[in-house]
């Protein structure tokens, strides 16, 4: 088992240098949450070469796809790598997918511009307003295929994070979402 605090630089645009240390340790079997890409599990902790400097690398598998991503232990809190939620935080997203009230722009290219800033965020709680917000406008409205194709890639982060929180198969962790929804 391999056990190791990362600690890194980040360089600005002016080559400015701000260094940061984290103080999570990863192992092989953990299972962190990527932003982007949703539940992950550390398959691999390895040093690779880059830029000629030796780095530490956790070797991620994304959870329900083929995708395998490499991540600088140094870059993991600029990439937004994090935990998954515990069951406390689980019950909070629920009560935000509850809510029936979906303050969101009528202007389509906004609303589209709202919604891919709150993917990008890796907030799990926010993640869960896009969710909710697009699936009561698919029912009052209907949605542009570029919100359909956000809303299936929302729920899949959202889903992916469910199953490692709460233990469950993916099927179930679906069920519990379509059912917490308006």
């Amino acid at each position: 088992m391999v056990e190791f605090e990362a600690i890194g630089a980040i360089f600005g645009p002016f080559h400015q240098e701000f260094v940061f240390v984290t103080t999570q340790k990863f192992k092989k079997g953990d299972r962190l949450v990527y932003p982007h890409h949703g539940a992950c599990t550390v398959i691999k902790v390895e040093k690779r070469e880059a830029f000629g400097t030796k780095q530490d690398y956790l070797k991620l598998k994304v959870e329900y796809s083929d995708l395998t991503l490499m991540v600088p232990v140094a870059n993991v809190d600029m990439v937004g790598l994090r935990d998954v939620i515990n069951e406390d935080e689980v019950e909070e997203v629920f009560a935000v997918l509850r809510k029936k009230e979906a303050r969101m722009p009528t202007n389509w290219s906004r609303r589209f511009k709202n919604h891919s800033e709150k993917l990008r965020s890796g907030d799990i709680y926010q993640v869960a307003e896009v969710v909710r917000n697009l699936s009561i406008r698919d029912k009052d409205k209907g949605l542009s295929a570029g919100e359909k194709k956000m809303l299936t890639r929302a729920r899949q982060i959202l889903v992916s994070e469910l199953t490692f929180a709460l233990d469950i198969d993916l099927p179930t962790a679906e069920e519990k979402l379509a059912s917490a929804l308006p």
